[in-house]
């Protein structure tokens, strides 16, 4: 698999070699679309970025580069289960990749889990309890995506959400064993995305045929914040008196150590081990990369993305905020930037910088300069810590929707 970017003039006839499915590999509803199982490596790379356009609200979490550095990471910690729907074959079948359903399966909770693991966001809300020896579909790489969804374009949510049910209801694909799945557990499902919906229809629809019990419960939250000028001072006016007040002069203290400037630089290898560096220093155990296998996981994943999403170009979305206080790198982030949002995955700060307030001090500048930028909308991701109030964002929720069979 190719690291640079694939030409856009790839010709489709790839999938027209693909033989028909089995019985009990593929499904069709009554609108004929067809889910075949594909492994990732075998979706075309123009097919995915296609459909990835064509989605509605897409995030930089169904980017293919970041399918591809969780697959390399964690690609032993789960079974890729991804669906490509295309038209079913015949004599003048397109068979074009119409939408792309990246999935997987695992035991809800798996022995490696505990020496793997690391905190990438706070623990979610409880919700619906399933049995930890459930063999569950979950939505591929989402265990450090903060969103998830079908790639497909909104237009054709409903025959291919039906497409996919079908698929589900039939008898387990024969490459992963004879074990039927006890449970779809589908989350970081958006609210406003039309997806969701489609699902929760789909499954509803043949929830009494097959015994299924469906439910959609809120998972989590997002603060947004979104802002209406290129102007930082008039973003703050917006905020609570107090809250306006604290960022002022947390500010006005770093800079009093050295003038505030902020690096937007590239995910270069260097860049991507200052982030690691300082928010191991600010972090340790309690973050993504402790000492363990799951932090060596973790560094491989992120030095991966980077690596990945340099050899994007200028159709890059992940960078790296450096933010100095004079010459002393006291804050990084770790965000991706679609041109409207910024996508704040993850930071580092310097734990001996405290009198520096990098926390606040480095969110400020680099909120600054993102809007300067011309960037609307400032996403702090999944989990309602207080800080991500004081800038005055606003919840986004996230939903799960939960199919049992009656066993499960």
């Amino acid at each position: 698999m190719t690291n640079s970017p694939a030409r856009m003039d790839i010709s489709y006839t790839l999938l027209a070699t693909l033989p028909s499915a089995p019985a009990g590999d593929s499904a069709r509803d009554s609108s004929n679309r067809v889910c075949i199982p594909l492994g990732f490596d075998r979706i075309p790379r123009a097919s995915w970025d296609e459909v990835y356009r064509a989605t509605a609200g897409v995030t930089p979490f169904s980017r293919w580069t970041f399918h591809r550095a969780w697959w390399d990471a964690y690609g032993t910690t789960a079974h890729e289960q991804y669906l490509a729907c295309v038209e079913p074959a015949g004599e003048d079948a397109d068979r074009r990749i119409r939408a792309i359903v990246p999935l997987m399966h695992r035991h809800e909770a798996e022995k490696q889990d505990e020496l793997t693991a690391t905190v990438l966001r706070h623990r979610s809300p409880a919700g619906t309890n399933v049995r930890a020896d459930a063999k569950a579909i979950f939505f591929g790489a989402s265990y450090h995506a903060d969103y998830a969804t079908l790639l497909c374009a909104p237009h054709q949510l409903g025959e291919t959400t039906g497409a996919v049910v079908e698929a589900l209801a039939g008898p387990p694909n024969g490459r992963h064993g004879n074990q039927p799945w006890d449970v779809a557990d589908l989350r970081r499902l958006r609210s406003s995305d039309p997806a969701l919906a489609n699902l929760e229809d789909a499954f509803r629809s043949r929830a009494e045929a097959f015994g299924w019990r469906v439910l959609r419960e809120q998972e989590d939250v997002c603060p947004v914040v979104s802002v209406s000028s290129r102007d930082f001072e008039e973003h703050l006016a917006t905020l609570g008196r107090k809250a306006r007040h604290e960022i002022k002069r947390k500010m006005r203290r770093a800079e009093s150590a050295g003038p505030l400037t902020i690096e937007v630089a590239a995910p270069k290898r260097e860049q991507i081990d200052a982030f690691i560096e300082l928010h191991q220093r600010r972090f340790a155990s309690a973050g993504l990369f402790p000492d363990t296998e799951g932090g060596e996981r973790s560094r491989y994943f992120v030095r991966r993305l980077g690596e990945l999403e340099l050899a994007e170009g200028e159709a890059r979305q992940l960078h790296l905020a450096l933010v100095r206080s004079g010459d002393r790198l006291i804050f990084t982030a770790l965000a991706f930037d679609d041109g409207q949002t910024c996508y704040l995955y993850n930071a580092g700060m310097d734990p001996d910088a405290s009198e520096l307030s990098p926390g606040v001090s480095g969110t400020a500048v680099y909120i600054r300069d993102r809007m300067a930028a011309g960037r609307t909308r400032f996403d702090f991701m999944r989990g309602n810590e207080p800080y991500k109030y004081e800038w005055g964002a606003r919840d986004e929720h996230i939903e799960r929707l939960l199919v049992l069979r009656q066993q499960a």
